[in-house]
């Protein structure tokens, strides 16, 4: 055997010595939170069956820390809508988002929960964004699983670099009041 040094991974910046690092606590709580997404998806239609894949063992969104799929809203934090959302269903995905606790984030998946998609129709809600607030879109018709992980991991730098205290500041209660959310 050599007596070779085995390479480690750089802490992420902060202050080192021996016995003891130090680093901010936005830095540490934004890698946590980044790392154990708990995802409820809320799915309608073909974009349900892509997520499904992206589940599975090829494609294997566990590797992201988000193993545990809730279908419960108070036990998730990730909201992946996927698929046509009619406009009766609005107010049910409205419900689903205010049950969900502190911090939570929502990445509408394919075009129809983006936009409407081909539906140009008056019962399709043409984009989700018109009754919660959305952080990531994923696009496609469906989307194919690679886009969904891209979608996630896009999140994950969203997450990661967010400050602990936006949740409480006065824009994010703006956002929230131009959706007449409390």
């Amino acid at each position: 055997m050599s007596d070779s040094k085995v390479n480690m991974v750089a802490p992420p910046e902060g202050v080192v010595g021996e016995g003891f690092f130090a680093t901010k606590l936005n830095d540490v709580v934004g890698m946590a939170r980044a790392n154990s997404l708990w995802p409820l998806p809320f799915a309608t239609s073909c974009c349900g069956i892509e997520f499904m894949a992206t589940m599975a063992s090829h494609y294997d969104l566990a590797r992201f820390g988000s193993e545990r799929v809730s279908f419960s809203p108070r036990q998730a934090d990730m909201l992946l809508v996927m698929g046509t959302i009619s406009k009766k269903m609005a107010p049910i995905l409205r419900q689903v988002y205010e049950q969900m606790a502190e911090p939570r984030w929502v990445i509408a998946v394919g075009a129809c929960a983006s936009s409407g998609g081909i539906f140009d129709t008056y019962s399709v809600l043409q984009g989700i964004d018109k009754v919660i607030p959305v952080d990531v879109y994923v696009p496609g018709c469906p989307p194919r699983p690679e886009q969904i992980v891209d979608g996630v991991m896009k999140l994950q730098e969203l997450v990661r670099s967010e400050s602990v205290r936006r949740r409480s500041s006065p824009e994010y209660q703006e956002l929230l009041a131009s959706y007449n959310i409390s």
